[in-house]
C-alpha cells in the first residue's frame, strides 16, 4: 500500500438513493478525504441501447444460459477520475458491473495502488435473477480485496461458501434531529410494490397510508380499499424523512426473496429509528441480533400478529412512544454513518486507525 496521504474515492453505483452521498459525508466527517462518483450522473455510452442487444444475441448464441452484459458507461470517464484524485482506497457501493467491466476496475485500482472495497447493498435484489446473481459472483466479487455486506446471510454465504474476504457491515443513516410534532398518519409503510407486502398490508388496511413505487402495476392484486390508501410515487431525503416523522407506527416488510433468505435488516429500519419513530418490522434473527424487539422497535411473525400489535400501538401510545425514544437513543449510540465508517476503517489499510 502506497505511503501517501490516505484518500477514498467512493464508486456510487446506487446513485438513486442517498446511502452514498451520506457514507461519502460520514468520511469526511471522520477526518478522511474523500471524493465521490456518481455512475448514474455520467453520460452513457454512445448507441449503448443499440450495442447492448446486439451484445447479448451475440453471446447468447453461444452460451443461452449464461447472463450477458455490457457496461453502459465509458471506462475512461472513470480511469480519468481515478487518476485526478489517486486515491488510496477505491470503495465501491452497490455494484460495478452495470457500468464498468469489473476487471478493468481492478486493474485500474491496482495501477494506482488503492485498496478495492465494495459494500454490498444489493445482492439480495439477485437471488430471484439466477443468471444475474451468478454474473456478479464470479466477475465482481473475486476483484475486491474486502467485501462488506449488509446481510449478515450473505456475508455468511461469500465468505463461507465462495471463500471470499467479506464481513458483515449493517446498513447505517443520517443522523437527524428529533421532530416533536403532531402524528396525522396511524401507520406509513414506505417501500416499492411486492407480493408479500401486499398480502400483510391488506390486514391493516384502514389505518394505512403507502407511499412508493410499482403499484400501480399491481392493483389487479390489491383490493380496492388498500388501492386507496396507496400513493404510487418513489420518496427519498426531506419528503421521506417528514412522512416517516408523521407516523405512529412505521411499518417495515421485508421483500419476498429477502424473508426467504431469513435476512431482513434493511435501510428503512436505520432512518426509521434515525428519525425517532415507532418501527414495527417483520421477525428475522439479524434484526434481533441488533435490536431488542419492545424496547428499541418491535416485531410481528404473522399477518394475524401484525394486525393485534397495530391496534395494540394504536391504543397504548405511551408505550410506543417510550419505544421510539429507547430506538432513536441507540441509533445515536451505535448506528449513524459515522460508526460504520469506523468500522470500515478498522478493518482497512489506514495508517493510525
Amino acid at each position: 500500500m502506497s505511503s501517501r496521504p490516505t484518500k477514498f474515492l467512493i464508486i456510487d453505483g446506487i446513485g438513486g438513493v442517498p446511502l452514498g452521498r451520506e457514507l461519502g459525508e460520514a468520511f469526511a466527517e471522520c477526518g478522511i478525504p474523500t471524493a465521490r462518483l456518481d455512475a448514474l450522473k455520467l453520460p452513457v455510452r454512445r448507441f449503448y441501447k443499440v450495442r447492448s442487444a446486439w451484445h447479448k444475441f451475440r453471446n447468447r448464441l453461444g452460451e443461452k444460459d449464461a447472463f450477458h452484459n455490457l457496461p453502459r458507461l465509458r471506462f475512461d470517464l472513470l480511469e480519468k477520475r481515478v487518476v485526478q484524485e489517486q486515491p488510496t482506497h477505491v470503495l465501491v457501493v452497490g455494484f460495478v458491473y452495470k457500468h464498468f467491466d469489473p476487471a478493468e476496475v481492478k486493474r485500474l485500482a491496482e495501477s494506482v495502488g488503492a485498496q478495492l472495497m465494495i459494500y454490498d447493498t444489493d445482492s439480495c435484489n439477485l437471488y430471484s435473477k439466477r443468471r444475474e446473481f451468478v454474473y456478479f459472483i464470479e466477475y465482481e466479487l473475486p476483484i475486491y480485496d474486502l467485501i462488506f455486506s449488509f446481510s449478515k446471510v450473505t456475508t455468511r454465504f461469500f465468505r463461507d461458501t465462495l471463500r471470499l474476504n467479506a464481513l458483515h457491515l449493517p446498513f447505517g443513516a443520517k443522523q437527524l434531529p428529533k421532530e416533536a410534532g403532531t402524528l396525522k398518519q396511524d401507520v406509513v409503510f414506505i417501500g416499492s410494490a411486492d407480493l408479500r407486502r401486499v398480502f400483510l398490508l391488506e390486514h391493516v388496511r384502514e389505518w394505512l397510508s403507502v407511499r412508493g413505487a410499482r403499484w400501480a402495476r399491481n392493483f389487479p392484486l390489491i383490493s380496492v380499499d388498500l388501492r386507496k390508501r396507496i400513493d404510487d410515487r418513489p420518496i427519498w431525503d426531506d419528503e421521506l424523512i417528514s412522512l416517516l416523522q408523521s407516523a405512529k407506527i412505521v411499518l417495515n416488510i421485508t421483500r419476498s426473496d429477502f424473508y426467504g433468505a431469513e435476512t431482513g435488516v434493511n435501510l428503512r429500519i436505520f432512518e426509521a429509528l434515525a428519525a425517532g419513530c415507532f418501527l414495527l418490522t417483520d421477525y428475522c434473527e439479524e434484526v434481533t441480533e441488533i435490536f431488542t424487539p419492545g424496547v428499541h422497535l418491535d416485531v410481528f411473525r404473522s399477518a394475524s400478529e401484525l394486525r393485534q400489535k397495530v391496534e395494540y400501538y394504536l391504543a397504548h401510545p405511551h408505550e410506543r412512544e417510550r419505544i421510539a425514544e429507547n430506538g432513536y437513543n441507540e441509533f445515536l449510540a451505535a448506528h449513524g454513518w459515522s460508526a460504520r465508517v469506523k468500522q470500515i476503517l478498522a478493518h482497512t489499510s489506514v495508517p493510525g486507525v
